[in-house]
């Protein structure tokens, strides 16, 4: 059974790649990933605002009492002589590139048109195979158009492309009014891979503190209709390597992603929730299934289902809507 498939210029010996996750901060894990059958792994993101947060934070503690005592200043190193910006990671990525032979992704957010540049240009000379850019940003500014927003992606997709030799992805939500036009527009202006979609944490509200909260949930199979549907739309249409991440939970999650047009699927929740050997268990689910169907490679079925190929396109658009609702039975009331 060849399950190989081309990712980002990459020959993968499977599409099961580990997304960016906590899980990949710990050297141990990454080789236990390699172990467990991932054909490449997508680092955790390097955050330039964490970053800067914790410059600001050091600089003001440094600081504390020397109006008071000058002489204090003398006690300690120069703020430079911190480890308090993107070399951890960049050593963590070195480290993981001796430890195993799978292509690492390194994962960027950055913040400030500088920083895209500067840290994308770090992380390659450590020895990254390729960068996804996580731009993770929600816009709020009422009077920002759609199309400022988009060229505000396509230049730092532009910047960094411009510094680097390796490969970059493109990581997205799914709210852009025009999805399908973004998605050609990024393919055009160079992106190597879209990787569909990111997941936006949602703040609670604590009733008895009455403060905003973070609250991460992990996702559930369902999470991954939203990616299949566009990855299905978009394959055949855009030149773009075609990721699936959130909801992938299953052999026959991955499965379908594939059928839609999906060149890898990410997995993250499902190795939090159940663990690293996970993926050698999906592996091998995912032969048996293409065994008793009689495939014989990935790229055989992979794009059988998209819009394109599909026997009834209108499948994944609103035309199947009122059927849709048709199949669900009322309720007694």
């Amino acid at each position: 059974m060849n399950l190989t498939t081309n990712y980002l210029g990459f020959k993968l010996r499977t599409p099961l790649v580990p997304s960016a996750s906590p899980l990949s901060e710990n050297l141990d894990n990454i080789k236990r990933m390699e172990d467990a059958g991932a054909s490449a792994i997508v680092f955790h993101s390097l955050f330039e605002e964490q970053l800067r947060h914790d410059r600001h934070e050091l600089q003001y503690y440094l600081d504390q009492g020397t109006e008071s005592y000058p002489e204090a200043l003398s006690y300690f190193p120069e703020p430079s002589e911190f480890k308090v910006g993107p070399e951890a990671y960049v050593e963590h990525i070195a480290k993981a590139k001796a430890a195993v032979g799978i292509p690492i992704i390194a994962s960027l957010n950055g913040s400030t048109f500088g920083g895209w540049q500067t840290y994308a240009r770090q992380i390659e000379q450590a020895g990254a195979d390729a960068l996804e850019l996580n731009i993770y940003s929600l816009p709020t500014d009422p009077d920002r158009s759609a199309e400022d927003i988009e060229d505000g992606y396509l230049v730092i997709l532009a910047s960094v492309k411009g510094q680097l030799k390796i490969p970059v992805a493109v990581k997205l939500s799914p709210f852009f009014t025009n999805f399908a036009r973004f998605a050609r527009r990024l393919d055009r202006h160079g992106a190597n891979a879209l990787v569909l979609f990111n997941r936006f944490y949602q703040p609670d509200i604590e009733l008895e503190t009455l403060e905003i909260t973070p609250n991460v949930l992990l996702s559930t199979p369902m999470a991954m209709r939203l990616p299949m549907r566009w990855i299905a739309i978009l394959h055949g249409r855009i030149g773009a390597s075609l990721a699936a991440t959130s909801g992938i939970h299953r052999a026959t999650d991955a499965l379908k992603l594939l059928m839609a047009g999906a060149d890898v699927t990410m997995l993250c929740s499902v190795l939090l929730r159940r663990g690293i050997a996970h993926i050698r268990v999906m592996e091998r689910e995912m032969r048996e299934w293409m065994e008793e169907h009689e495939y014989e490679s990935v790229e055989q079925l992979k794009g059988s289902m998209s819009q394109k190929n599909c026997p009834d396109p209108s499948a994944f658009e609103r035309a199947q809507y009122m059927r849709a609702l048709s199949t669900y039975p009322a309720a007694d009331i």
